[in-house]
C-alpha cells in the first residue's frame, strides 16, 4: 500500500512531505483534495531501494533534495513537462540509466546526479541555461550529454570526465 503525506502551500496547492509503502511501482497523486500536487519535497522516496518505476505528474514543477537517493533499482525516469525546478541530490545515488530533462527546466544543480554510477546519457530540453558544478560529480559511466549550445555548462559539471557534448 502506498501512502503519501501533504503540506499546503501559500499558492494554493500541495506539496508531498512524506511516503510509506513498499511497491516497486510507485505513482504520484497529481492532485490531494481539489488542489494540485507541485513539489515533490526533500527525501520523499529516499532509502526506497525496492522502486523501480516513479509516476510523475504534470503538475509537478519543482522537485526536492534526495528525493530519489539510494533508489538503485530505478533506472528509468519520465519527468513532468512542468517541470522547472531541481534542487541539490535530486537523483543522487539512484539507479538511472538515462534521462531526459523537460524543456522547463533552466538550471541543474551542484550534485543533483551525485554518484548515479549507472547514468549513461542526459538530453536537455531546450529551456536550460546553466549546469552548475559537480552535478554530475560521481557519474562515472555518463559519456553522453546533449544540450543547447548557449547552455553555459560549468567546466567542473561532469568533474573533470570527457564526455561527447
Amino acid at each position: 500500500m502506498q501512502e503519501f503525506f501533504y503540506k499546503p502551500l501559500e499558492d494554493g496547492t500541495y506539496c508531498i512531505t512524506g511516503y510509506t509503502g513498499d511497491e516497486a511501482h510507485v505513482s504520484i497523486p497529481d492532485s490531494y483534495g481539489r488542489a494540485p500536487v507541485t513539489i515533490i519535497g526533500d527525501g520523499v522516496f529516499s532509502g526506497h531501494d525496492e522502486i523501480e518505476t516513479v509516476h510523475i505528474p504534470d503538475t509537478v514543477t519543482d522537485m526536492g533534495e534526495f528525493i530519489f537517493d539510494g533508489c538503485e533499482k530505478l533506472t528509468a525516469l519520465a519527468l513532468p513537462g512542468a517541470l522547472c525546478s531541481l534542487w541539490g541530490y535530486t537523483f543522487a545515488r539512484s539507479g538511472l540509466e538515462e534521462i531526459t530533462l523537460p524543456d522547463g527546466l533552466v538550471t541543474i544543480p551542484p550534485f543533483a546526479f551525485k554518484d548515479c554510477k549507472n547514468l549513461k546519457k542526459v538530453v536537455c530540453g531546450k529551456g536550460l541555461k546553466k549546469v552548475y558544478s559537480w552535478a554530475f560529480d560521481g557519474c562515472d559511466n555518463l559519456t553522453q550529454f546533449i544540450h543547447a549550445p548557449e547552455t553555459e555548462v560549468s567546466d567542473k559539471a561532469f568533474d573533470h570526465k570527457e564526455l561527447n557534448t
